[in-house]
């Protein structure tokens, strides 16, 4: 009798054995997670101080080789007029107009850079501000001194003319919101046609002319509220405490909410995020709709600083707006961006276009110069990109 070997089994073993190798380990069912494309905080923070010290070295620059210029003081006290020399760039006079020029394209950048983080893009920024601006002027006008619509109460006109702006900038991003999800054709298709129609919208309506006798409860009540400070000169801080508002909300929005990250996760990969069941559509939409309230908000800081609108206002703004958004870290490929990154890169693209003006340089050489720098932001961008793929840190 031949005896089975110790590892031999039987039948019976064999086909639990068997049973055991075809069966699938149960697996847990939970809602798909869609991992977000955005940088990680410390790699995010390391862009923005590096932003932080391009504006410095930028400034450095400019206070080294700006030169001076000399300013007449009178002392309240003497009657009698001093001759003051001073920094053409560090000077309290030149950051303060720098801050606040800084806070027309910051807003804007920064509804530029939620596009940007959703894979879209927006190069009808300007004609949306040009055409809400207007509309806002139009208010205004109507109401003002030589207005028909008579005297109205300051507050009232102060709050009907923001609505307007925002209303119709948010009016015009939904307009191009669903061109792109509607026509399904590429958003720079649609949004380059929506720059022309919005801008071809302000010439008609306006005739090429300027708008302006403003109701003075929007202007010298509001925007244009100086603060006069210790040093002699004078801020209007409205148009800084309105980007700090909108910068403060939009980084809350992508970085904190649900929302934002879908979008980073809708402009990491637009494919995974549709199979995940998030709504495209409507977050495509959305995007669109707060960048057009960013140009009008934009546009209300517009006219109520200068105290008039015109159908000219705004040309090649949707260069350094771009421009900012995308010097701010943002991809455009989509997936990444901050708001305060927008913020940064807004700073950057004023400097380098007012730095032009203050070394005295030909200002035709700002666009050429602002062109070279989106460039080479993407140029960068795409070799970071590459860079992380190959598993780099």
């Amino acid at each position: 009798m031949i005896e089975p070997k110790a590892n031999c089994l039987t039948p019976c073993e064999v086909g639990q054995q068997n049973a055991g190798v075809n069966e699938l380990p149960p697996q847990s069912v939970s809602t798909p997670v869609v991992p977000s494309a955005s940088l990680s905080k410390p790699r995010r923070a390391l862009q923005e101080l590096g932003l932080l010290g391009v504006i410095l070295l930028l400034g450095t620059l400019l206070t080294v080789f700006g030169g001076s210029t000399e300013r007449i003081v009178r002392d309240d006290v003497t009657q009698k007029e001093y001759r003051v020399v001073r920094n053409k760039f560090l000077n309290v006079d030149r950051l303060l107009t720098l801050a606040k020029n800084t806070s027309f394209f910051a807003v804007m950048a920064i509804g530029a850079t939620i596009v940007i983080v959703a894979g879209g893009i927006d190069l009808s920024v300007a004609g949306i501000y040009v055409l809400a601006g207007l509309a806002g002027a139009t208010l205004l006008h109507a109401c003002g001194p030589q207005g028909t619509w008579g005297p109205l109460p300051g507050l009232v006109v102060t709050i009907l003319t923001s609505l307007l702006c925002l209303g119709v900038g948010a009016a015009c991003g939904l307009l191009n919101g669903l061109g792109v999800i509607g026509l399904k054709l590429h958003p720079f298709i649609i949004t380059l046609g929506t720059m022309g129609i919005f801008r071809g919208i302000a010439f008609v309506t306006t005739k090429a002319v300027s708008i302006g006798a403003f109701h003075p409860a929007f202007v010298e009540g509001f925007i244009s509220r100086k603060l006069e400070l210790a040093t002699g000169g004078s801020v209007y801080p409205i148009p800084l405490c309105i980007l700090i508002v909108v910068a403060i909300w939009g980084s809350l929005y992508l970085a904190r909410t649900v929302t934002g990250r879908k979008l980073h996760a809708l402009g990491g990969n637009e494919t995974a995020a549709l199979y995940a069941g998030l709504p495209v559509a409507r977050l495509k939409l959305t995007t669109y709709v707060l960048a057009g309230m960013t140009a009008g908000i934009a546009a209300m800081i517009n006219i109520g600083y200068h105290g008039s609108a015109a159908s000219g206002d705004g040309a090649g703004y949707e260069l350094e707006v771009i421009a900012a958004a995308v010097v701010g870290g943002a991809s455009l490929s989509g997936g990444r961006g901050t708001a305060l990154g927008a913020v940064l890169g807004a700073l950057i693209i004023r400097l380098i276009v007012d730095g032009i003006v203050i070394l005295n340089l030909d200002q035709n050489y700002s666009q050429i110069i602002v062109g070279s720098v989106i460039v080479l932001a993407a140029t960068l961008d795409r070799a970071q990109s590459v860079w992380r793929a190959q598993g780099r840190p």
